[in-house]
């Protein structure tokens, strides 16, 4: 199996109330990280990297500033004449907009994908930080003759609504729980889920036809003992985010070396929207240590240990320490920024 043979589904809106202070106007896809980037773009370029040609993009609203950042796909080259990339609004379902859950916006997209000509489909949420060789997965999924195979890790699960976590018993999933303690480590779901189109589509059936109303709870935990789920642990840098704390840790720890060689593998590079600027300028007495600096930041001041996005100005005599100053923020003499 190879990516081409694989539709893509990103869901832009999942756990947007986690980052409330973020996402008021935007939705989880769009969120700024990592100086430069969106968090759909980590999704997005897996995907493409992995031989993926066709992207469904699920949106529920407040999605704007989404359709400015991914335009017509181009930086992802996805920006094609068939196949490519695809927005997916709130769709109508018997005369009802799907503006909830996961289930219903899978619902509400249908048609999209049972006109899709891919025998599989990857599912992903915009939360997740990841950069992995989908055929890597795709390998694991046939070796197992598994019918879903879900992404896992081990360790503290994050706060998550309707987290899966697993019982194993070698690859196979054999139990999925919900609310697992949080000082316990557990095998918890990423919310990457790889399995059949025609599998998907006869779940959606049944989902219609009894009425259900979680992905998680009622398709997946409910098939634990009818299908064979599997189980593929995630290696690498790979991060959930479940909230503002999460969001300035993960987005911290790219201030390491090995952390951003992991993430950012230079055989499979991530893609944004391009913004043409100048390379960041560093005045004459500035100071600037153990920091990412984006391209058209203008820097007099003292910076460290802090990650500064495009057109950031840090005027002479300002101090920031510990922080992350988002696109275009001026910083102004005197000023004191630490976390």
């Amino acid at each position: 199996m190879s990516g081409k043979n694989t539709l893509g589904i990103i869901y832009s809106n999942a756990y947007d109330e986690v980052l409330s202070e973020m996402t008021g106007l935007r939705t989880m896809g769009s969120v700024p990280f990592a100086g430069r980037y969106r968090l759909i773009d980590f999704a997005l370029s897996t995907m493409v990297n992995s031989g993926i040609t066709k992207v469904g993009v699920i949106t529920k609203s407040n999605y704007q500033s989404l359709m400015d950042h991914l335009g017509t796909g181009k930086p992802w080259d996805l920006s094609r004449k068939t196949e490519g990339m695809y927005i997916l609004p709130p769709f109508s379902l018997f005369g009802r907009t799907t503006s909830g859950n996961k289930l219903q916006s899978i619902k509400g997209i249908s048609s999209f994908i049972s006109q899709s000509n891919e025998d599989y489909v990857l599912l992903s949420d915009c939360n997740v930080v990841w950069n992995m060789d989908i055929d890597e997965i795709t390998e694991f999924h046939k070796a197992n003759n598994a019918d879903i195979t879900i992404v896992y890790q081990n360790g503290i699960a994050p706060s998550l609504e309707n987290l899966m976590v697993f019982s194993m018993d070698g690859n196979t999933v054999k139990d999925i729980t919900f609310n697992p303690p949080k000082d316990e480590k557990v095998n918890y779901s990423a919310n990457i889920i790889f399995m059949s189109k025609q599998l998907l589509e006869r779940l959606i059936n049944d989902a219609i036809s009894q009425n259900y109303d979680s992905l998680e709870r009622d398709l997946i935990k409910g098939n634990v003992s009818r299908l064979k789920i599997c189980g593929f642990e995630a290696k690498g840098f790979v991060r959930m985010i479940d909230s503002m704390l999460s969001y300035y840790s993960v987005s911290m720890e790219l201030l390491s070396i090995k952390n951003r060689n992991e993430l950012f593998d230079k055989e499979r590079p991530i893609y944004t929207k391009v913004r043409d600027d100048m390379p960041a300028i560093y005045g004459l007495g500035s100071s600037v240590k153990g920091s990412l600096v984006s391209s058209g930041c203008i820097i007099d001041g003292e910076v460290e240990n802090s990650i500064l996005f495009r057109g950031v100005r840090v005027e002479k005599g300002a101090v920031v320490k510990n922080s992350i100053i988002m696109q275009d923020s001026f910083v102004g003499t005197g000023s004191s920024l630490t976390a």
